[in-house]
Formats: C-alpha cells, sequence, structure tokens
C-alpha cells in the first residue's frame, strides 16, 4: 500500500477503508492490536492512528492475550487474523471469553470479495465458524459504513453482558478509498461496561430486607465482580454491613483476604490442606446466599453438591439468564456495581444489629479456620527439604513476595486452584488472572502477556504446569522483543498432573498419553533469549523468585516438582500417593 502522510490521515485525505477501520479502533480507544501480518493493509495503516501492534506467533495464544489485557485495562481488546486456518485458531480463546463475559473485536480478513465462493485460497465460511463462540459477527462489505461497523463490533462487545465479537473485512475492501467524513461519529466505545443499569428499586429493597432479616448470609462473589469494577462496593458491604464473603475462583482478588471477613475460595477444592475446608459449614448451613456476579458453574459448587437445598438465594448478575439459573433466586438483573451501591445504602435503612451482634463470633471463626490452615500447611512444607520440590513450598515462597499490586496469572488445571488456594489477595480488587470460561491449556503466559501490555509497570508472575507450558512455548520469544517483563514458573513434574490423577480415582489406572520424556524447560526459555534457571532444590526458589521480580526483564524458573502432588480438589478424596500404591 502506498505509504500516507500523518497529516493526511488526519485530514481523511484519500483514507482507504483500512485506514478508517484504524481510526474508528483509535477512536474507541485502541492502543494495542494483537495480531500477525495479516489483515497488512489494517497493520501498516495502524501506527498513524498510535495503535501498536503485538504480534504473537500463533493466533490461540494472540486471542488469549487480547483476553488478557481486556481483563486488566477494562477496555476492549483487539486481535486480528488472516481468513481460513488462522481464523480456526481464534475459536478457543473466543469460547474463553464468552464464557466468562470479556470483551474481545476479532478483526478477520476475508477473501477479497471477487472471490468469494470460488474456492479461492484458504476461503472459510467464517460466519458459521464463529457462530457458537462469540455475541455477534458481521462482514463490512460497504466502503461507506466503516464506522457504522466498528461501531456495532465495539458496542456488541462491551454492553450488556460483555463478549468476543468478530469484524470481517475483505482484503480488496481494505484497500478501497473511503468516502465520507471521518469525523461522521465521534463515540467512543472501548471501555466496559459500556452502560450501567441497576438492577430494579423494588427488588434491591426487597433484598436488603432479606439480608438484614438472614441468621447466617454468606456472599459468594464471582468473576462479574471484576468485569463490572465492583470490588470497593462489596468491600464495602462486607465491612459496613458485617457480612461474610467468599469468592469462586474468578472473583478471587474482589475482596482482601486478610479482611476479617473473608472466608477465601469455595468450591471443588475444599479438601485437607484447602484454606476453607474447616469453613465448609459456613456455606452448608447458611440460610441466605447472596451470589455477585457468578455463574453457579459446576466448579464453584462443587458439582451442585456445596450450597443448601433450604436456603433463601439472592442472585445478581448482568445477565439474566444466569440468574436463578441452578439456584431458584430473589432476582437482581443489573450492573453489579451500581447495584450493590443501592443495596449498601438500603441495608443502611434497615436495622442490622443482629448482624453486627454475631460479627465477633464469625470472625473468631473465620481466624481460627485460617490460622490453623496457615500453620498445617507451614509445617508440612514451609522448610521441607524434600526433592522433588512441592508445589505447595513454592506457593508459599510466592507469597511472601506478592505486592497488593501485583498480578498472579495462573494457566489451567492444577496451576489456577495452587494460587487460587495458597496466595492471599492483599486489597479489594488485586487481580488472580486464570482462564476458568472453559479451562484450556496453554493460556497462562499469554494471559500474562496480555496484562503486562495493559499495565507495564505492574509486576506479573504466571505459574503454569509443563504440560500446559507445551502448547506456548512459542510465545517467549515474544517476552523478549517486547521486552515484557513476566516471571514465568513452570512446575514440571513430566506429566498432565490433573488427567493422571483424575484417572488414577476414577479408574485406578491411567492411560499412556499422561507420562512425558524430561524437558529441560529452562534451556528452551535461554534458546528463546530469556532467562532460564532450572530448580531442583527447594531452597534455591525463594532467592531466584526475588532476583526475576526485581530484575524487571523475562525469567522463566523451571521447577522440578514432586509428581504426586495435587491441589485440595475435594473429589480426590484420598491422597495421590495413597492411590498410587493400589495401582
Amino acid at each position: 500500500m502506498p505509504e500516507k502522510s500523518e497529516a493526511m490521515r488526519a485530514a481523511g485525505s484519500n483514507q482507504t477503508v483500512a485506514d478508517r477501520i484504524a481510526a474508528a479502533f483509535a477512536r474507541h480507544g485502541v492502543e494495542i492490536a494483537f495480531g500477525q501480518s495479516l489483515p497488512s493493509a489494517f497493520h501498516l495503516a495502524a501506527p498513524a492512528f498510535g495503535i501498536r501492534q503485538a504480534a504473537y506467533r500463533a493466533e490461540n495464544a494472540g486471542g488469549a492475550m487480547a483476553d488478557g489485557y481486556a481483563r486488566i485495562s477494562n477496555r476492549v481488546a483487539v486481535v486480528t487474523a488472516q481468513n481460513g486456518p488462522a481464523a480456526t485458531l481464534l475459536v478457543a480463546p473466543f469460547a474463553e471469553a464468552l464464557k466468562v463475559s470479556i470483551p474481545v473485536v476479532g478483526l478477520v480478513q476475508e477473501v477479497p470479495a471477487a472471490n468469494a465462493d470460488r474456492n479461492a485460497f484458504q476461503e472459510l465460511d467464517h460466519f458459521r465458524l464463529f457462530d457458537g463462540v462469540t455475541k455477534w459477527v458481521r462482514r463490512i462489505d460497504r466502503a461507506d459504513r466503516v464506522d457504522d461497523y466498528v461501531d456495532m463490533a465495539f458496542q456488541a462487545a462491551a454492553s450488556g453482558r460483555p463478549g468476543p465479537v468478530v469484524l470481517l473485512a475483505p482484503a480488496d475492501l481494505l484497500e478501497f478509498p473511503a468516502p465520507g467524513s471521518p469525523d461522521r461519529r465521534g463515540a467512543s466505545l472501548g471501555r466496559f461496561p459500556l452502560d450501567r443499569v441497576q438492577a430494579a428499586p423494588d427488588r434491591v429493597e426487597a433484598a436488603a430486607d432479606l439480608l438484614a432479616g438472614a441468621r447466617a448470609p454468606l456472599v459468594v462473589v464471582g468473576g462479574g465482580i471484576h468485569i463490572s469494577r465492583a470490588c470497593a462496593e462489596i468491600a464495602a458491604l462486607q465491612e459496613d454491613h458485617s457480612l461474610p464473603v467468599a469468592t469462586t475462583v474468578m472473583g478471587k482478588g474482589a475482596v482482601d483476604e486478610n479482611h476479617p471477613l473473608s472466608l477465601g475460595v469455595v468450591g471443588y477444592f475444599m479438601a485437607d490442606g484447602s484454606r476453607t475446608r474447616d469453613l465448609r459449614d459456613m456455606v452448608t448451613e447458611a440460610d441466605l446466599i447472596f451470589f455477585v456476579g457468578a455463574r453457579t458453574n459446576q466448579n464453584a459448587t462443587d458439582s451442585w453438591t456445596l450450597y443448601p437445598e433450604g436456603a433463601t438465594y439472592i442472585h445478581l448478575d448482568i445477565d439474566s439468564m444466569e440468574v436463578g439459573r441452578n439456584y431458584e433466586a430473589h432476582r437482581l438483573v443489573g450492573d453489579a456495581r451500581l447495584t450493590l451501591r443501592a443495596l449498601h445504602d438500603a441495608l443502611g435503612r434497615r436495622d442490622t444489629g443482629a448482624r453486627k451482634a454475631a460479627r465477633p463470633a464469625i470472625e473468631t471463626k473465620i481466624a481460627k479456620a485460617v490460622s490453623d490452615w496457615r500453620g498445617q500447611i507451614t509445617r508440612r512444607f514451609a522448610d521441607a527439604p524434600s526433592t522433588p520440590v512441592r508445589p505447595e513450598k513454592l506457593m508459599l515462597d510466592i507469597d511472601t513476595v506478592l505486592t497488593p499490586d501485583s498480578i498472579m496469572v495462573a494457566d489451567a488445571s492444577y496451576s489456577s486452584i495452587w494460587i487460587s488456594n495458597y496466595l492471599t489477595a492483599r486489597r479489594a480488587g488485586q487481580r488472580f488472572i486464570t482462564p476458568r470460561g472453559l479451562a484450556g491449556l496453554g493460556w497462562g503466559l499469554p494471559l500474562a502477556i496480555g496484562a503486562q501490555f495493559a499495565e507495564p509497570d505492574a509486576s506479573v508472575i504466571t505459574v503454569v504446569g509443563d504440560g500446559g507450558f507445551a502448547h506456548c512455548w512459542a510465545e517467549l520469544e515474544m517476552l523478549v522483543r517486547h521486552e515484557l517483563p513476566i516471571v514465568t514458573i513452570v512446575l514440571n513434574n513430566q506429566i498432565l498432573g490433573y488427567q493422571k490423577h483424575g484417572e488414577t480415582v476414577l479408574y485406578s489406572r491411567y492411560t499412556d498419553a499422561v507420562d512425558f520424556r524430561p524437558v529441560d524447560h529452562a534451556a528452551i526459555a535461554r534458546a528463546c533469549g530469556v532467562e532460564g534457571i532450572r530448580i531442583a532444590d527447594p531452597n534455591e526458589f525463594l532467592p531466584a523468585l526475588k532476583n526475576a521480580v526485581t530484575a524487571r526483564r523475562p525469567v522463566l524458573l523451571d521447577v522440578l516438582v514432586d509428581e504426586n502432588a495435587h491441589p485440595p480438589i475435594t473429589a480426590f478424596g484420598k491422597t495421590i500417593s495413597d492411590l498410587f500404591e493400589q495401582v
């Protein structure tokens, strides 16, 4: 494409469709587009409008990067891909974003319009491809409607329950002149939630009555709290109205876990070694459960067995279809921030003396349970000299390094549980990012990359298993190219841990695919230009971690961990070591 001056672009003179798309993206606050070369016309045009290209190696990872960027920045993220095989690799990360309500705009190049339906090179029906994993898919067919379609894409992504969308652009159309004024539309739609709507006032008042009159209420907060940026509101409700708060994995960080009314994470890992093991009765014996931004999915409810049948339920969510999905509830459909503010005020007009009177006993119960848990894991793992290294020991060390502003990321499977159970959220709003929509392996590092782009000065640490990390080794080079100071911790047990342990529990045997040959991930990191350190001695980890965090450059710690170690998953019951003795 002929190079154009910035002045010509700014004036709208001779703008192409690619220019106009870039200008519209910039109007919506886009500063980074995750993408490889295609659509080339867009990426060549974008820098003149202040949009930086973050070039991934694989689209699957690129989609997860956009997801991580959106979660931290509170902005709609953009990822691009060419038609055909590249587009298909966006399906998995878009499915994750759809399930966990993260707004991402995918700009996907199509074959030239003149070649449509002629079996052109890499031609594919992208409408059918993306139909089940996005909120909205449209093609720009007219050069004079670019702004209309870009605005619709951002509006669809950021409004209501946020999610991914796809904007298709034929390759030849991108080179066409874009008629009309570039200033025809001026709205900026790139922040989410785009529209905040409070739940009906009469329902808020009724919910306040239920909470004020409850004997043993419990608030359970999911990932929607972070999407709404309503952590301050839930923290105020907790403190001012003496309400105990638990979170799901996605909701972790909603409240300060050192607060005396914070239980921690509840769900499917509440066995021995869980922070909330001795607090299970606060869930099972609650007479009122208040779900906030929670999907009541299988993991968060321990396969729908955790929550009591006889309790009263209140459910607040932006998506009316989620409210009462699994537990018939008093409905609060609306934005979490606005609705929690209204509920806080409504409770302030009611007599909550019983709640205040019960608070000391609740705080004592939580404090004892957490203290006993900390004592147990410290005695068992803090000074454990054994090798291979125990992951619990690593988590204790990581927790000493975290600050309230650290961003903690984990891959799916065991990694998500290790950080959710053993690390401490030190303030309301601290971010712990995990792929809990579809829980696909390989997204730990890409999510961290997106988070680091969103907060360049933040300390970003990601924990991944060796099985999942093998999905995205190639993105290590991106850390060096973009100077991203991410610390990657590989829990290297040479197995697919969850799979091997789960098969052992279910079948008393396991498939051949769960065991790996030894891999030196530190050597792979060094080959990519990342500092790689292999650790077999548990006493070497904390000094290496401290050095890595302060170095402000990409570092990978490849830690040889015990293959029999597993998080406190309730369904496992016995320890894996005991089960292996029977195999």
